[in-house]
């Protein structure tokens, strides 16, 4: 007999994009079979879904929890409150952290952490050169073997092209996923918002969108001579798409994420210089964030992720230009992303292909799909329950969010990791 028989749900399913009612069982934190309508099976516990979707839990690529160092601003146990409130079952952070997780040790302890005391999945990346200050690759090797499933510098940019390709090279040996961030840190020093008349006129250092394709431009050519495994953290400009587009066309093993906030936000959303809207890229033009959202659609851009960065107030309410770039996303990950599925941009199918099943494959995990033996890692929402987001209710220890305020459609009905729902406090 199964543990538990989910029935009466909309099946999102991001491997076949169907959209279809059905059932689930799982037993032993894994699915054991998908329903048809009508088909039914004995389990210990039946739980009807009422008609909501029930879809595979959202894999986050890109989550900042602050330990060790900013443990003030986000701990694994507020984290996975966050994680598990707003249907993410699998959180994989990053290693900006005080100090960076550069080092089998260190890697270690916050694996420890994770596993103590988030209800949700963790995987850690680590850094790719020691300290993030791009002079060293780290020990890729012991920090695989530690359980690193990427190695990234965060929003730093490895500046010394043999350096980064030589750290290339050994990930490629290794098998190692690189994940960069594509800026001409020249360009983009000092900026705090897109250039253009919009930041003329606030008086506000910008950077041209084309920082981002030279970034690229620059990475993909290190690709194509290293052979390594590549992902970008974010593609926010239309500028960027077609250099993203070749090198897929060309066979390299590239992939490109983006944050929901260039998603759903635009460079005029920092109206008076509301910090809550800084992020690192800037907020883009209107044209940008309708191209980028195309290419989520199409799937030349592979990852939706919320690109969690918790800022504490101080460094948050301070001039825009000092101010710490960054929101949390944990907990509106999901309700922002439906944002597009109303307005008819993607299909419920297509988004769960970029928020769960493709950053799962490209990480080399098992979940993010909605098939027998894979695990019981699943969300139950209700797409078009209307509720205005509140901030200071955030199960995150910080609260800097763009969408205080905001009316939003899109509620988390249960979150359930290995078949244990994780939502309820």
């Amino acid at each position: 007999m199964d543990d538990i028989l989910f029935h009466n749900a909309r099946l999102i399913d991001p491997v076949t994009l169907t959209d279809s009612l059905g059932a689930i069982t799982v037993k032993d934190g894994k699915i054991t079979a998908i329903l048809e309508k009508g088909e039914t099976r004995p389990a210990k516990e039946t739980i009807d879904c009422g008609g909501l979707c029930l879809a595979p839990g959202i894999v986050d690529m890109g989550v900042k929890v602050g330990e060790p160092g900013e443990r003030h601003k986000e701990s694994y146990r507020t984290a996975g409150r966050a994680a598990a409130a707003g249907g993410v079952t699998t959180i994989v952070t990053r290693p900006d952290t005080t100090a960076a997780i550069d080092t089998p040790e260190t890697l270690e302890f916050v694996a420890r952490r994770a596993q103590a005391d988030a209800k949700v999945n963790v995987c850690h990346m680590a850094a790719l050169t020691k300290g993030r200050d791009g002079r060293e690759m780290t020990e890729i090797g012991f920090l695989l073997d530690a359980g690193a499933v990427a190695f990234t510098d965060g929003d730093h940019v490895v500046t010394d092209a043999k350096i980064y390709s030589r750290a290339l090279t050994y990930a490629k040996s290794l098998g190692a996923l690189v994940i960069g961030h594509v800026q001409e840190p020249t360009l983009s020093a000092g900026s705090s918002v897109t250039s253009g008349k919009f930041a003329s006129l606030r008086g506000l250092p910008g950077v041209n969108p084309i920082a981002e394709r030279m970034g690229l431009d620059r990475d993909i050519s290190l690709i194509e001579m290293t052979g390594a495994r590549y992902h970008v953290d974010q593609i926010t400009t239309a500028r960027a798409l077609p250099a993203l587009e070749r090198a897929k066309r060309n066979g390299l093993d590239v992939t490109a994420g983006v944050g929901i906030h260039h998603l759903t936000l635009n460079e005029f959303d920092v109206a008076d210089y509301r910090t809550f809207f800084k992020f690192k890229p800037p907020l883009r033009s209107e044209e940008d964030r309708i191209a980028v959202i195309q290419a989520v659609e199409s799937g030349l851009i592979d990852v939706i992720c919320s690109m969690h960065t918790p800022q504490d107030e101080e460094s948050k309410r301070l001039p825009f230009e000092d101010a710490a770039s960054g929101a949390v996303g944990l907990e509106t990950l999901l309700p922002a992303s439906l944002r597009l599925v109303h307005a008819g941009h993607i299909t419920l199918p297509k988004l769960f292909r970029a928020l769960s099943l493709n950053p799962a494959r490209r990480l080399g995990l098992d979940c993010g799909r909605l098939i027998a033996d894979a695990p019981a890692d699943l969300v139950l929402f209700d797409p078009d329950a209307p509720f205005i987001l509140d901030r200071s209710k955030l199960r995150s220890k910080s609260k800097n969010t763009p969408f205080d305020g905001a009316r939003l459609q899109g509620t988390v009905a249960g979150t359930w990791v290995a078949g244990r729902r994780v939502d309820q406090e």
